[in-house]
């Protein structure tokens, strides 16, 4: 691929990358808004989390699959099945009409889940192994628009109908289908790609079990599950902890994720491509995750002394702290494995947060209705804790 287009097709992804976020956000603060049609409002917690469950549990079983299908088959492909897996799900829960639709929606966008470790291995087939932390970085950048923009259209429209905003983002699915279908050449050549599948290719633990045989992708990979729990916490509870201790609506919510945007944008666009060339990989690894633990303690404090400034405050700090070690952190991971493996390590590490989605919704649920501030401190010490094995960890490339 010359380097002009090159260029152009990575700005195309972005371009993708922008419409999947805008889509995705749209319905991102509705989701307590739409549960009250269908269970009591002190079960929207639960239901909300199971909700959150059975898509991650579907994705952690499909993601490594597909992620070994787009090394056999190339990326394209599998990004337009996964696509329109989602589409579906999201007229399913714009339907709805009984809780069991909205959770057939969920599995199946989960059992088709393999947009994002596909975008992510595009990128990794299309830079060399120094360009990939600022293109993931864009990538980032991409989604921080999205949420930017997504969450004021669902605000805007979840006002007028909580349902709308499904349909909407179903179509946005779809227009990004046309986009790679049109403009979006295949990244990985045939002479790269893996030669055969056999049983084996479909069971994730095997997948699993190969990646973990890496060394430099183990250790990450478990430095990573700190700081994708500890995330995950803050993404889970944001939209109903607004709800429930500052009395907001699906405006106001989505207000918040436009700050989330900006952040987003701010940290992985401008900051971090400056701040790569003047202190490298490791120290704004660290800086990063710094801004998470201070954010994360922000918001604790937040639920004991609600103040709007400590939830601005919070969420600069957790964004800006993301944008700057989550690029990084992909960059680093991309570069442990060889060329036709990038599709199994983005999958893998695509399942392993699927997974954390499992889990976290589940415990966070169960802690959160004890005590609405409690689940953020336990969020904070986990970033201590990936902050702890950051440092620790070699910095030599393989």
């Amino acid at each position: 691929m010359q380097n002009t287009n090159k260029k152009r097709t990575l700005w195309i992804i972005v371009g993708i990358t922008v419409l999947n976020a805008v889509g995705m956000t749209i319905v991102l603060p509705l989701f307590p808004f739409l549960l009250e049609k269908y269970v009591p409002a002190t079960s929207i917690a639960v239901a909300m989390s199971a909700l959150v469950s059975v898509f991650a549990a579907c994705t952690f079983f499909a993601a490594p699959v597909f992620g070994a299908l787009s090394d056999r088959y190339g990326r394209k492909p599998i990004l337009l099945i996964s696509l329109l897996g989602s589409a579906i799900g999201y007229v399913l829960l714009g339907f709805g009409g009984a809780l069991w639709v909205l959770f057939l929606g969920r599995i199946i966008d989960g059992l088709t889940a393999g947009n994002q470790s596909a975008l992510f291995a595009y990128i990794s087939d299309s830079t060399e192994p120094d360009e990939r932390g600022k293109w993931f970085g864009y990538l980032g950048g991409a989604i921080g628009l999205g949420f930017m923009i997504g969450p004021t259209i669902g605000g805007i429209l979840g006002s007028v109908s909580i349902t709308l905003p499904f349909f909407i983002t179903a179509g946005i699915t779809f227009v990004s289908m046309l986009c790679i279908t049109q403009l979006l050449p295949e990244s990985l050549p045939a002479e790269k790609r893996t030669t055969h599948l056999t049983l084996k290719s479909f069971n994730t633990f095997s997948h699993f079990k190969e990646i973990f045989s890496l060394k430099e992708a183990r250790a990450l990979i478990i430095m990573g599950a700190f700081f994708y729990i500890g995330l995950n916490i803050w993404q889970f509870n944001a939209s109903i902890f607004l709800k429930d201790v500052f009395m907001w609506g699906p405006s106001f919510i989505g207000g918040i994720f436009v700050l989330v945007g900006v952040c987003d944008i701010l940290s992985r666009v401008i900051i971090l491509p400056q701040l790569l060339k003047r202190l490298g990989d490791r120290t704004v690894g660290i800086i990063g995750l710094c801004g998470l633990v201070v954010g994360l303690g922000l918001l604790f404090l937040s639920a004991y002394i609600p103040s709007v400034f400590l939830i601005i405050g919070a969420v600069a700090c957790i964004v800006l702290g993301e944008g700057l070690f989550d690029p990084s952190y992909n960059a680093r991971l991309s570069v442990s494995v060889n060329e036709n493996k990038q599709g199994l390590l983005q999958g893998t590490n695509q399942s392993l947060q699927a997974l954390y989605h499992v889990i976290v919704p589940l415990g966070a649920a169960a802690i959160y209705t004890y005590s609405h501030g409690a689940v953020f401190g336990i969020a904070a010490l986990l970033m201590i804790c990936g902050l702890v094995m950051f440092i620790k960890l070699k910095t030599t490339n393989p």
